[in-house]
């Protein structure tokens, strides 16, 4: 019971840590007023990072040994843990899922950024590819997703225009 006892310890202490950083995930992104797309696609590149390396760790050998331990025991702890372990998939598979999906909108990035103020041929594909990502994406189609989608693309439209008309 000692051994327990010290094991549901650190699960705790782990339990925090990992809540902390699911709390910290999903808190209001700050960001400057002109970002591009680009910085959507940065910003869940990190998410996946994130994610996939808590799941590392939580699948390591030195983890699955503390809770085939606690498991044995019939230890309370591992109901809280079995939650975090659900809500650390489902993260890691929405920052993948969402990573997957803004990469078939990068190729109109570079156009986007460097395109005259008539950027008009390249809008209807990068409009259509916004629509194929909220119509078929499990994760990326909420009004939440797309406003700051949309608020990013017409930044970097924005910038694209100020740029011309300083230089021109």
């Amino acid at each position: 019971t000692e051994v327990t006892e010290k094991l549901e310890e650190v699960v705790m202490i782990w339990t925090k840590q990992i809540r902390q950083i699911l709390v910290e995930s999903e808190q209001i992104r700050r960001e400057a007023d002109d970002v591009g797309p680009p910085a959507e696609l940065e910003h869940w590149k990190s998410r996946m990072s994130l994610f996939n390396s808590l799941l590392d760790e939580i699948k390591s050998s030195r983890v699955k040994k503390i809770i085939s331990i606690l498991q044995a025991a019939r230890s309370k702890t591992l109901k809280q843990w079995k939650e975090l372990d659900g809500s650390i998939t489902i993260a890691a598979n929405e920052a993948k899922d969402n990573v997957r999906y803004l990469y078939t909108l990068d190729k109109f990035f570079g156009p986007l950024a460097n395109a005259s103020p008539v950027m008009m041929e390249h809008i209807p594909s990068l409009m259509n590819t916004v629509c194929m990502i909220y119509c078929t994406s499990p994760y990326y189609n909420t009004s939440e997703h797309m406003t700051s989608l949309f608020l990013k693309i017409t930044n970097q439209m924005i910038n694209t225009c100020k740029t011309y008309l300083c230089e021109g």
